[in-house]
């Protein structure tokens, strides 16, 4: 195998793969960030190094995310660990996070809960962010639940109980100062879900029936039972469903109801707190 520089490594994959996802491949391969590959451009690659970035750069151009070809991605102010068992976090998530993170005082108890947690990036950056909450993150699939886990580890997260669950089921009882999801909310027929990275994460996480609606509305019409007084629910949903959130949140008596959009300008998020008749 010839010897290959970083620039030359980096000049061929352009010609294949985005220019973006191939700074990224390498900077995985090499354990280093963008400024070097900046600052070093005639390093010399090993063998091994080169037969992995190829390898990388070849399944890149079969389709698969650049997320689960590195094990990671940032989400807020975090890396997280991702595999094929859980959706890529992605930045209009974030906006969840900082509107529970506006509603939570930053120096007092509050009992949380992220339905649909996946890798866990809402449930973990909410609690680094307010170590006095108690977050509990719940998942249907085991997996999804183990990688929760190992973030919540890897980032000592403490205050943090990941749970295998179908939504509400396993948390009969209890009482929640706030509840946020990033549920499934792709209509089933969807065909962006046979396009780009969605083809590769997992279905159960990303559709539902009802023209996408399904886990949405269970998740409002039995919200009320598991928020304490004044509790807020607050969820990420599809760019055309925002209107639909807010009439099933005044449907179920929910107050202060609003949306807030992405930086496109798409409603992305919305939310209410629960009605004090109630």
């Amino acid at each position: 195998m010839q010897p290959v520089t970083i620039s030359q490594a980096l000049a061929a994959a352009y010609s294949t793969i985005n220019k973006i996802d191939a700074i990224l491949l390498l900077q995985h391969v090499l354990i280093v960030n963008h400024a070097f590959l900046l600052t070093y451009p005639d390093q010399m690659l090993t063998a091994q190094q080169v037969e992995k970035f190829s390898s990388l750069v070849q399944q890149r151009i079969k389709g698969l995310p650049v997320a689960y070809l590195m094990g990671e991605r940032a989400f807020f102010d975090l890396t997280l660990k991702v595999t094929e068992a859980v959706l890529i976090p992605r930045p209009e998530t974030e906006l969840l996070v900082e509107w529970a993170l506006k509603l939570i005082p930053s120096d007092e108890f509050c009992n949380v809960l992220d339905l649909g947690t996946g890798s866990g990036a809402i449930a973990i950056s909410i609690a680094r962010h307010r170590p006095q909450a108690q977050v509990v993150a719940v998942d249907l699939s085991p997996t999804a639940v183990d990688v929760c886990r190992r973030n919540a580890d890897i980032l000592k997260v403490a205050n943090l109980n990941a749970i295998n669950g179908n939504w509400f089921d396993e948390l009969s009882g209890e009482k929640f100062d706030l509840i946020v999801s990033n549920p499934p909310y792709v209509a089933e027929d969807d065909p962006h879900l046979l396009q780009g990275d969605l083809q590769f994460e997992p279905r159960i996480a990303l559709s539902a029936g009802e023209h996408g609606m399904a886990c949405i509305t269970h998740i409002i019409n039995a919200a009320p039972d598991y928020l304490s007084k004044e509790g807020w629910l607050l969820l990420e949903h599809g760019y055309d469903q925002a209107e639909a959130c807010r009439k099933l949140l005044r449907d179920m008596d929910f107050s202060n109801i609003c949306s807030y959009p992405d930086l496109a300008g798409i409603m992305r998020v919305s939310g209410g707190q629960l009605n004090l008749s109630i």
